[in-house]
């Protein structure tokens, strides 16, 4: 880093990163190909509602993560989010987080992997599971070469989508039919119960905490990473309501039917799109988009997952290791994607109930935990106080308890 001349009052030499950066980069880990499930998951909510649902998602979850940070203000920069869980709430909770941990980024993968298959047997023509086959055998290869693979390969996909994603979300809005946005052809006006079966998919696209020590250790310090937290998920709830804004406003709440009957799966989600978009250049950028956005999270999660199992299994970081830590990660999934291929939505619902646990519900016991310890009181603090805790608990059980009651079919659910 570059040295800065001296500034009075400054007592720093270093020039601080810039909090637009940090807020990008934590944007950029939110916004993948969790945000293909949220029309689907909230076509029953429809447009107040589901904005609503992600908005008081983005709220707990970013407070959640400066829960993150008050318990690491204790440790050195270098901490990480394994090694405080142990530390302060012993081995046993550590194993669990880390269960969950390795559960959400193994379902993510089956349902990247499911849906690449099933969009690129539109396009290819080839047989679904072929073509989940191929996209594994291609594209983990950037996995198991280097991180710095992933991270050229990644500033690639993430400046295509965004290039994609203005291109198609744009040429969305303009089309956008306000009495389809706000569904004024039906007469059902009980939008509301429908928002608790959409909270696992937002907690889903929010799921940033991995890189809370990364922002600290970024900044130096708590306070900075605290506003580049909340910069990053308001651009990325920004960019979520974009989003909702543009499907919703353009494909009728009837017609997300055969999407839902199909487990809210991208390539159908696509095909509904196509029939209501008039312009071809509009069509192939949501599709291009939405398949970069799958390729850059699966290279992404897929990275975290083959990092956490190299050391799980202390593999060696030679060839052969390197093979063994690659078997380990994507074959499970794989296999699982061609023997059980549910739909995109149901996997990502999942992943949100198990991600409550390390986004949620452990976030806010380390917070209660670094508050008793000497001096925990003292420096940056989450807002709230216990009741803010008890809020955050309560808002991940309840995340959990409405996947599982909806899988039981005890909560509403629209079929369009």
């Amino acid at each position: 880093m570059e040295q800065s001349q001296s500034l009075p009052g400054v007592d720093h030499k270093e020039k601080s990163p810039s909090l637009i950066g940090g807020a990008c980069i934590i944007a950029s880990v939110c916004v993948g190909a969790g945000m293909l499930g949220l029309p689907s998951s909230g076509a029953g909510a429809w447009t107040v509602w589901s904005i609503l649902a992600i908005s008081l998602t983005m709220v707990v979850m970013t407070i959640s993560g400066w829960m993150l940070l008050e318990a690491f203000k204790h440790y050195d920069l270098k901490v990480s989010f394994n090694s405080v869980t142990k530390d302060l709430l012993g081995s046993k909770v550590n194993f669990f987080n880390n269960l969950t941990v390795y559960f959400v980024g193994g379902i993510l993968l089956y349902a990247y992997i499911t849906s690449s298959g099933l969009i690129l047997q539109d396009v290819l023509g080839i047989s679904s599971k072929i073509a989940s086959i191929g996209f594994v055998a291609i594209f983990s290869l950037f996995v198991w070469h280097s991180t710095r693979a992933v991270d050229r390969i990644s500033v690639i996909l993430i400046a295509f989508m965004v290039l994609s994603f203005v291109f198609g979300v744009s040429g969305l809005t303009v089309n956008v039919d306000l009495s389809v946005l706000f569904d004024t052809a039906n007469q059902q006006t009980n939008y509301a119960p429908y928002a608790m079966a959409m909270l696992p998919v937002a907690l889903t696209s929010f799921g940033y905490h991995h890189s809370v020590s990364s922002m600290r250790a970024y900044y130096g310090e708590e306070r900075k990473a605290k506003y580049a937290i909340l910069g990053g998920t308001i651009i990325a709830l920004a960019l979520y309501c974009l989003w909702l804004v543009a499907i919703f406003g353009n494909l009728p709440r009837h017609e997300f039917g055969p999407v839902i009957a199909q487990g809210g799966n991208v390539d159908v989600l696509l095909k509904q799109l196509d029939s209501v978009i008039t312009s071809d250049s509009v069509a192939n950028a949501i599709n291009a988009f939405s398949m970069a956005a799958i390729l850059s999270s699966f290279i992404g999660v897929g990275l975290g997952v083959f990092d956490f199992l190299a050391d799980f299994f202390k593999f060696e970081d030679t060839k052969a290791g390197r093979t063994k830590t690659w078997a380990v990660t994507f074959l499970p999934p794989l296999v699982m994607s061609l023997l059980f291929p549910f739909g995109f939505v149901i996997a990502i619902g999942y992943a949100g109930a198990a991600a409550t646990v390390w986004a949620c519900i452990i976030p806010a016991l380390l917070a209660t935990k670094s508050r008793s310890l000497a001096n925990g009181n003292k420096g940056f603090m989450a807002p709230g106080g216990k009741l803010m805790v008890g809020i955050v608990i309560l808002f991940g059980a309840l995340t959990a308890l409405f996947h599982f009651m909806a899988m039981l079919g005890k909560l509403p659910a629209f079929v369009g």
